[in-house]
Formats: structure tokens, sequence, C-alpha cells
């Protein structure tokens, strides 16, 4: 076994998700398109390896990350057996389209529970701690996806069950069911949300609040928009900023008024004596009830420049007010 970091756990945050006994550290590491897709398997496992040392413990996959789908899962997979299993958590999710047929994605029990064991194959585990719903059904009953959540942490499959992009509503109706039922409760939540995407906050956070739900917010950094590579506000639409998650706001927003906000964001973070990236990390964990900010990398300078984002979380009102009139003005 290789060794780590002896103090990686003194220079982290953890933080409790929800009303849970599960902490994770302030900041995760996400396999989304760069592991198993752009990036080879070195630059995985330095990442990896530098994220760990620096007391991240969370780890985030699906089973369609990579390129071909899964191949994140089998790449990292052979990376992750390197760290010590019980000191770290590893979660997988299952909803987006895997294979030909009705049956190869969405919520439907069939598709989570072969989804669920697929994944623990390609990553040579006997357990995920947290499996998620990737996305919700319109066409399958709440009872159906989150019976079969219920049955992979039954069978130890999974420690944890979770939901992610479900809207409030979504969330609260899924919390009642699995109360109703007296199934494994749902412990996290995975939205989308950063400095330009801020639905949550008026949406879910109310009831993931009221229900004692952990959330990790995914692309904290909106694709990139929310780093140096953009302050000119001229975004490539090929992109993933462009054709990804925070393509609404691209679309919504000319040139000039992208580059007043994203500049204006950035003049915020530099007096804060920190990048733009730092700044909207430490932004969203403001909130007491997120519990971790999922972050990409590809470099570990990126690893540790977004860990090197706790050193400053805290913002003042003034702050608070003039990110408010940059994020909120219309198109």
């Amino acid at each position: 076994m290789r060794e780590f970091n002896s103090s990686r756990y003194d220079q982290m945050t953890y933080r409790r998700c929800g009303h849970s006994g599960l902490m994770l550290p302030a900041v995760s590491l996400g396999a989304w398109e760069t592991f198993g897709g752009y990036k080879d398997q070195q630059a995985a496992r330095d990442c990896f390896f530098r994220a760990f040392d620096l007391g991240i413990t969370h780890f985030d996959f699906a089973n369609n990350y990579g390129k071909p789908p899964g191949n994140a899962e089998k790449i990292c997979g052979e990376i992750l057996k390197e760290l010590p299993r019980d000191e770290i958590i590893l979660s997988s999710k299952a909803g987006y389209r895997m294979w030909p047929g009705p049956y190869g994605e969405w919520g439907s029990r069939k598709y989570l529970i072969a989804s669920c064991d697929q994944s623990l194959k390609r990553m040579g585990v006997d357990y995920f701690d947290i499996f998620y719903s990737h996305r919700p059904d319109p066409d399958t009953p709440l009872e159906e996806t989150l019976g079969a959540l219920n049955t992979l942490v039954q069978q130890g499959k999974a420690l944890y069950a979770g939901v992610s992009s479900y809207s409030g509503a979504q969330f609260s109706d899924s919390v009642r069911t699995v109360q109703q039922h007296d199934w494994a409760p749902i412990t996290i939540h995975q939205p989308y949300y950063n400095l330009l995407g801020r639905t949550i906050e008026w949406d879910l956070l109310p009831q993931t609040e009221r229900y004692g739900t952990g959330v990790i917010a995914f692309c904290p950094l909106a694709s990139g928009l929310l780093t140096d590579k953009f302050l000119n506000g001229e975004i490539d639409p090929t992109s993933r900023a462009a054709t990804i998650w925070p393509r609404e706001w691209v679309r919504s927003h000319k040139v000039e008024q992208r580059r007043r906000i994203l500049s204006g964001l950035n003049d915020i973070a530099k007096a804060r004596s920190q990048t733009l990236a730092q700044m909207a990390i430490a932004w969203i964990l403001r909130f007491p009830g997120i519990t971790s900010a999922l972050a990409g990398a590809s470099r570990i300078e990126q690893v540790e420049q977004n860990v090197a984002a706790l050193k400053n979380l805290e913002f003042s009102a003034e702050e608070l007010k003039k990110i408010d009139v940059l994020t909120f003005e219309r198109a």
C-alpha cells in the first residue's frame, strides 16, 4: 500500500451530511468527463493520490461517465485499489442511457439494480458508500425507483441512498415516500449549483434543510465559466460551457453582459485574495446546509487550488450584496 500524508485529515474540513452520521470533505473530487474520458490513467492517478494527501476522501462517479460510458469507473477502480477502502467514500449513480433497449436508462427497478451491479464490477468493490438515482424519471413511479435504492441498501451494495437533479417538489415527494414505507432514507441530494445557477436556493435548499438531508453541489465552476478562461465573455458554442449545464445562462446573456458579470465576480475574488474558481467554491460552502462542493480536475494543480479555497470561506455582507447584483442581472 502506498504511503500517504500522515496529516491529511488535519488540513481538510469535514461536514456532516444532513442529520446522518456520514461526514464528507468540504471539497470532493468527481470523475465526470475527465478521468476515463479526455485524461489518461496517469493523470487520474496523480489527481486521486494528491487529493487523498490533501484530505479529500470522497470520489464521485456514475455508470455513464467516461468514453465509452463506464470507462471512468473501470480506469479509476484500478487506481482506487491503492487507497485504503475504509478511509474513502465512493459514490456512483444510474439514470442516464447505458445500453440499448427499454431497460437501459431512467429509473426502473431493473435498470437501477443492474446498473449498480455493473458499476460494482467495473470498480472492483463490494459496495458503494452512496448510490444515487441520477435523475428523476417522469414515467416510473417514485415507489419503484426509491424501492430499488432501498433494496440496494438492504443487500449491502450501498450504505446510503441519494438522488440527483430532483426538483424541490420531487425531492419532498421522495422523502415522504421513503418515510411511508420505512425505507432507507435519502441521505444526500446532488444538485447543479453555482454562482450562475442558483435555482436550488429557493426551490430545493429549504426542503433539504427541513428533512435533514445533505447536499453536495455538482458543477461548482459552471463547466469552466467560473475560472479565468472566459473573462472576456467569449464562449465557443461547441464547448461544455455552451452545450451542457450552463448553456441556458450562456444563451440568455450576450457577450458584453457575460464579460461584465464574470469580470465583476473576478474583481471581488481578487479583493479576497482568491481566484474566481476558489471564490466560487467558497461561496457555495457559505450555506451550512451544503455538505460539499463536487469539483473535477485534470491536473494536480487544480486539485490543490480547489482545496485552497477553504482558507477563506467567510463573506462580508457587502461582498454577498455585490455578488447578488451581478449574478441576478437579467439578460
